[in-house]
């Protein structure tokens, strides 16, 4: 009797654990709908926030200054969503212009800032709503389409993404595009394409496939060459020696990188036909290792290898040695014309006495001769130097920025040296353009034609044009396509000379007579140093 008793309170209390497990589904299932019901309708009103009329105490202008489209938002509500609009909104204002945006992106981008709602209907403007998302600095929106990106990225499209890159620096993008570069390199070894690839690319793609741990093989060292090849003809390297130590610096730079493991003994056979671009470390390094495989006596092999390189260094040093005496001997009265130039320069304009790019006592003169100001002139130091400093744009502005007056001095790798002058000075702010009636350009020195040092002022009616404030990128001067552009690592944006400040006499806006004026190039030209001076 006592054990049926117990039969029946277990069976009831079994039954009524189930009954609660099963009511707290039921229970956990409406929540969840509630939360998705709650989900829904907050889009909705957010949706209709942003479709209606009220409430709305902002105005967004895009497309063009002289007819510009308006859209009215919620200041509040942008703030809390945007970073940009955050900073951009603090101030007591009713309006802003986004000129650089058409209506349908607006529009676009303030349905996801309202209620997370994104179109990618259009897979051809993936990048531009990666630059837009970057922009208004909305990090989920730029992580959902990188990884969008990263998914429509094929063999038909992967050097277009790859190269469009370039000014977004996306990891996820570059690495998804190495991944097709290196499943299909032998089929595209001989592609255009593959030889537009930057020296600074060719260096991550070696490091990525060393990431991997794949063997090297004969063809890439083959597109190595080829590419050096041509990146010298774009040089226009004339004399065969140039040529040959241009050719030699730069199959070191590449195999410096390179672990040995990573090149096979029959790929390391292939090379010896290079053996006289390549590094000698990495040779002995390289015949070392083949030797060990092969098991055979290694440091003799080792040694004849080290005795081989060491006489032939010690014939190169000697030569090279004679050669150089020669050429000082040569350069002599050079250097004696520049020391006295030099002393001039310490002894009368001390503020340039340190400086990388003015060491011709003309150019100090022309310099006080256009600024015009002896206050200014005798007062000015040397506030911020790329080679001292960093090349960063960054810290750039932290020294340059508010500081008035400023005169900003170029030079670059193939001694072109220009810059320009701002009565007004930079401020760091985003984008924003500078007014300065008196702000010029000038040219100190440029081989092409023999030309002289020259000044070219701002043009009539550009004056509100005169530099561009920007705090992710270096100096620049003028409007549109910029006459003189640094970018964030103060190397070149471009020279679209002519834009906003006079050309010289002859020279007409748009040839590349006018682009290349400053430079030698619109925008090929490397950065050797920049050096800033003000108060």
């Amino acid at each position: 009797m006592d054990n049926n008793n117990d039969n029946q309170i277990e069976n009831a209390n079994e039954i009524e654990n189930e009954n609660q497990i099963e009511n707290a589904n039921e229970n956990q299932n409406e929540m969840k709908n509630l939360e998705k019901k709650i989900t829904k309708n907050l889009i909705k009103d957010y949706s209709n926030l942003l479709k209606g009329n009220s409430f709305k105490d902002f105005s967004i202008f895009v497309e063009n200054k002289s007819n510009p489209f308006e859209i009215k938002v919620h200041k509040s509500i942008l703030s809390s969503r945007s970073p940009f609009f955050n900073e951009s909104l603090r101030q007591e204002s009713l309006s802003i212009s986004l000129n650089q945006f058409n209506k349908k992106e607006m529009e676009s981008i303030l349905s996801y800032i309202y209620y997370g709602n994104i179109s990618f209907e259009n897979q051809e403007n993936l990048i531009q709503l990666l630059e837009i998302s970057i922009y208004f600095k909305l990090n989920l929106l730029k992580e959902i389409i990188q990884k969008k990106i990263s998914n429509s990225i094929n063999y038909s499209n992967f050097f277009q993404f790859l190269f469009q890159n370039r000014n977004l620096n996306s990891n996820e993008i570059e690495l998804k595009c190495f991944e097709l570069i290196n499943q299909n390199f032998s089929q595209i070894q001989n592609n255009e394409n593959l030889f537009n690839l930057t020296k600074e690319e060719i260096i991550k793609f070696i490091q990525f496939k060393q990431e991997k741990k794949e063997i090297f093989q004969f063809d890439f060292f083959q597109f190595l060459n080829n590419w050096i090849e041509k990146r010298n003809k774009r040089l226009k390297l004339k004399k065969y020696e140039q040529k040959m130590n241009a050719k030699k610096r730069l199959f070191h730079s590449f195999f410096s990188l390179f672990d040995k493991d990573s090149i096979s003994k029959q790929n390391f056979d292939k090379l010896k036909q290079f053996d006289f671009f390549l590094p000698n470390s990495f040779l002995v390094d390289i015949q070392t290792q083949v030797i060990q495989d092969n098991q055979k006596e290694n440091k003799q092999m080792k040694k004849e290898i080290e005795d081989k390189w060491k006489k032939e260094n010690q014939q190169m040093k000697i030569e090279i040695e004679d050669k150089w005496k020669k050429e000082i001997e040569k350069m002599k009265p050079i250097f004696d014309k520049y020391e006295k130039k030099m002393k001039d320069i310490k002894k009368n304009f001390p503020q340039f006495s340190d400086s990388e790019i003015v060491k011709d006592i003309e150019y100090v003169k022309k310099l006080k001769e256009w600024i015009n100001d002896n206050d200014f002139f005798s007062k000015m130091k040397k506030g911020f130097s790329a080679k001292r400093d960093g090349f960063d744009c960054k810290k750039w502005h932290s020294k340059c920025d508010n500081k008035g007056k400023t005169l900003v001095i170029i030079k670059t790798k193939d001694n072109f040296i220009f810059g320009g002058f701002t009565q007004v000075g930079f401020r760091g702010n985003y984008d924003n353009y500078i007014h300065d009636s008196n702000a010029f350009i000038f040219s100190l020195r440029n081989d092409k034609g023999d030309r002289t040092p020259e000044n070219f002022s701002i043009k009539q009616g550009q004056e509100s044009y005169a530099l561009v404030d920007n705090s992710n990128l270096g100096p620049i001067f003028g409007y549109g396509r910029r006459d003189l552009n640094l970018n964030y690592n103060l190397q070149p944006g471009h020279s679209d000379f002519g834009s906003s400040y006079n050309l010289p006499n002859g020279i007409n806006y748009g040839t590349n007579e006018a682009k290349s004026y400053l430079a030698g190039s619109y925008d090929k030209w490397v950065v050797d140093e920049v050096e800033s001076y003000f108060i």
